[in-house]
């Protein structure tokens, strides 16, 4: 097996692990929730077919599913994201060359795309996952509201973390 599968398998399962044991356990100002297992899906590399990108994010959230005791709120939303993810490249960088090997990141792509990248997919994923946390219309505002606020606060961990374990091109 390449050493990017090994790779991608462990952050695969460090990030279920730190969202189940850390992350699912933190409730700021009551409700406010980070989900960072998303990073996984927005790191992945470019040139991971899409079938494979779908498998991935299907096998991510029923991880966090069936450790968070949820029925598919977490896989439909990481489903989405996937779905996603490969037009809002394509967007973002309508002249990218897959052959050059770049990772998604901020050392390769900059504060600024990375930024926007990952701020659109995390706000993405937090609205379809706390719109189908609730059911009633009166819960609606309140469930944009967190997925806003949880939004913000899961971008800012993208951003450390982007700084904190991936070195800067020289």
């Amino acid at each position: 097996m390449s050493k990017q599968i090994y790779i991608q398998l462990f952050k695969f399962v460090f990030l279920v692990l730190l969202q189940i044991y850390v992350l699912n356990n933190i409730a700021f100002f009551g409700h406010l929730n980070p989900y960072l297992y998303i990073l996984f899906i927005l790191l992945l590399p470019l040139e991971t077919p899409k079938w494979l990108l779908l498998v991935s994010a299907f096998m991510l959230g029923l991880s966090i599913d069936y450790f968070s005791h949820t029925i598919g709120l977490n896989i439909a939303a990481s489903l989405l994201v996937a779905y996603l993810r490969p037009g809002m490249i394509r967007r973002l960088s309508p002249k990218i060359d897959l052959s050059q090997g770049q990772k998604i990141g901020i050392r390769d792509f900059g504060f600024a795309w990375f930024f926007m990248y990952s701020s659109f997919l995390i706000t993405i994923h937090h609205i379809c996952l706390f719109l189908l946390d609730s059911f009633r219309m009166s819960e609606i505002l309140d469930a944009l509201g967190r997925a806003l606020m949880s939004s913000i606060f899961t971008i800012g961990l993208v951003i450390l973390s982007q700084y904190l374990f991936y070195r800067q091109k020289k």
